[in-house]
């Protein structure tokens, strides 16, 4: 692919991520929020339809070649949004701050620019997300394991 393509292509996803997360200003408040925050508002499907279509910045970000970690970094921006906009009422003000699309198209952008930097980042990223993902599962399996000792005392009358 050309590097006009690539250009053209990042700024059709520039424009995206502008409409989702910065379109909207809000007056007398010098904030600005987008389509995403707003679709976010609907109870249940909201904040699938906005992770769906932040989605597809990242499958362009995939078609121009970005790397599983800049990928990896970029579908935790979505999945956090996601989450914690799923929260009622935090995730809606936590929808206005994060811009996730915007941050995705930055990732993207620092990778066409300087793909090393942004590939070490990513990278790095993706083994502490892997450790506080191991981190997580110990502390819910040694909280399991606690909860099972506590009710077997109880049960045995100890």
């Amino acid at each position: 692919m050309s590097k006009m393509d690539q250009d053209k292509i990042k700024k059709r996803l520039e424009r995206l991520a502008w409409l989702l997360d910065n379109s909207i200003p809000i007056p007398g408040l010098n904030v600005r929020i987008g389509l995403d925050a707003l679709i976010g508002l609907f109870p249940g499907y909201g904040d699938t339809i906005g992770a769906l279509v932040s989605s597809y910045i990242l499958s362009e970000a995939a078609r121009l070649g970005a790397p599983k970690s800049v990928l990896l970094k970029m579908a935790a921006n979505i999945a956090l949004d996601t989450l914690v906009g799923a929260i009622p009422l935090f995730g809606d003000l936590f929808d206005f701050a994060w811009k996730a699309n915007q941050r995705n198209v930055l990732l993207l952008g620092d990778y066409l620019e300087n793909p090393r930097r942004a590939v070490a980042s990513s990278r790095l990223f993706a083994g502490l997300l892997g450790l506080v993902l191991v981190a997580f599962v110990v502390f819910i399996g040694m909280l399991g394991f606690l909860l099972i000792r506590l009710l077997w005392q109880a049960a045995s009358g100890a």
